[in-house]
């Protein structure tokens, strides 16, 4: 991998959300939910690079849950996180087979997350994480926001920090501010080893026939993704709000946000 290559948009932006929603405390250790794709490598270097600038102890894992997919490869990923000095573990599972084999289903997305997500609590709470950090997006903000607007007549969307009180486990979503043509950038500069695990589902999905809509009107009405996260945040939907910080905080994190680019 080229060395934490075009990141300053990625570390500038992750680290606004981490600090305006609390996401990081002194003592965690966080396990970043790694799908192999370009969100969640991403997310992992970023969060790699954020623990050598910011005042916060903390310890970083990532953790893959392996469906069991034919062609499953990993050592790419594996020597990622060697160079990024942080232990990696892939968690085998029966997932693929039960869901497309044994079940045959016709609409398998929701069962499968159910099952991934699971599997991935488990796993992090043996490994003594106590968070459990995901590579959700500023564009899947937007995209969640309409999908449940759509199609299940309810405003709404993920939270950015969310407490799992039964599985005593934080979530939380450090890329929430940073746009997918960013952190498309950067896994193409940084050369990062996306994986590509094809799955029968991929591209016939509500989420994928969003995202195509969306992109398409935003070309006509430039503006659009903006106007509706800051809709969100105004209306301080599912623990999203505006940052009200005084004069004094922005001049500092100008600050920090400046000596982060140089470094």
């Amino acid at each position: 991998m080229k060395e934490f290559n075009n990141i300053e948009h990625i570390l500038s932006y992750t680290r606004k959300a981490v600090e305006e929603y609390d996401m990081i405390e002194n003592g965690d250790k966080i396990a970043v939910g790694v799908s192999g794709g370009k969100d969640s490598l991403t997310l992992l270097c970023a969060l790699a690079k954020l623990k050598r600038v910011l005042p916060i102890n903390y310890e970083v894992i990532a953790v893959t849950i392996n469906m069991g997919m034919p062609d499953s490869d990993y050592s790419k990923i594996i020597e990622l996180c060697q160079e990024l000095e942080i232990p990696y573990h892939v968690i085998d599972t029966q997932i693929y087979e039960i869901i497309f084999n044994v079940r045959q289903e016709k609409n398998p997305c929701a069962l499968c997350a159910r099952m991934r997500r699971g599997a991935l609590h488990d796993a992090i709470k043996e490994l003594g994480c106590n968070k459990l950090a995901l590579g959700h997006h500023y564009d899947d903000v937007v995209e969640t926001f309409m999908l449940n607007l759509f199609f299940e007549g309810r405003i709404g969307c993920f939270r950015p920090v969310t407490y799992l009180s039964r599985k005593d486990i934080t979530m939380i979503r450090p890329l929430i501010y940073t746009q997918e043509k960013y952190i498309k950038a950067f896994a193409q500069g940084a050369d990062l080893p996306i994986t590509e695990v094809k799955c029968p589902a991929d591209g016939n999905t509500e989420r994928a026939k969003m995202k195509e809509y969306l992109s398409t009107f935003d070309k006509q009405h430039r503006g659009l993704y903006h106007r509706i996260v800051g809709a969100i945040q105004r209306g301080e939907i599912d623990g999203f709000h505006v940052d009200k910080i005084d004069a004094e905080e922005k001049k500092r994190r100008k600050e920090m946000y400046k000596k982060l680019s140089e470094d």
